[in-house]
């Protein structure tokens, strides 16, 4: 009997010994070699791989957030309250949003929904508004409601409310995407994007 406990004793140790230094070798792996990635890339301005609301940035003489490139319209995005959203939508709720605690996850409103299909008129008149000729990923939520990135095409269209509203040349503004553009990961997976957060801190350095 006291052979099997002491047996049971040391599979017990090694399991909890094992089960720490996978924890820590773990950790210092990533710390390592993703260090920005493991630490929820966040910087000064934020983190990287959550979308932020950019709605409430100041333009003088002209509409609010129309100096900053949007992102898609999640509840972190340019319409995520109901002072600022044209359709006083829901999105998606994320996180915290509207002083309420939230999730990740899509609205499950489906093709045939009529308040989609007021909603997302509603957002093609509120670009229009400001010189924008949405893409489709504008007027759309993503499906976690936390995309931080757009498509390079997304960015290009929202030129003319940008340069009209900084005073930045459309050329300027093209080579600024260009820069800020990454391409598909490997060469082959997924196709091009662009994080909101970092062209809107090149953005501001350009100002």
């Amino acid at each position: 009997m006291l052979a099997h406990l002491r047996r049971s004793v040391v599979l017990g140790l090694i399991a909890i010994v094992l089960t720490f230094v996978y924890a820590f070798v773990g950790t210092g792996v990533s710390q390592v070699l993703f260090k920005h990635q493991a630490d929820g890339s966040v910087t000064r301005y934020g983190s990287t791989l959550v979308g932020q609301n950019w709605s409430d940035a100041v333009c003088p003489g002209h509409p609010v957030g129309s100096c900053v490139f949007q992102g898609r319209p999640d509840d972190l995005g340019p319409y995520s309250s109901a002072k600022t959203s044209p359709a006083e939508h829901p999105g998606d709720d994320p996180l915290v949003a509207n002083g309420q605690p939230g999730e990740t996850g899509a609205t499950n409103l489906g093709p045939r929904s009529q308040e989609l299909l007021t909603y997302t008129k509603e957002l093609v008149a509120y670009w229009h508004e400001r010189g924008v000729d949405p893409t489709p990923d504008l007027v759309t939520t993503s499906g976690s409601g936390v995309d931080p990135d757009i498509t390079p095409e997304d960015a290009l269209v929202q030129i003319p409310m940008v340069s009209a509203a900084t005073g930045i040349s459309p050329a300027s503004l093209r080579s600024l995407i260009a820069r800020q553009t990454n391409g598909r990961q490997f060469g082959f997976m997924g196709s091009s994007y662009i994080d909101v957060l970092q062209l809107n801190v090149a953005l501001a350095k350009l100002k």
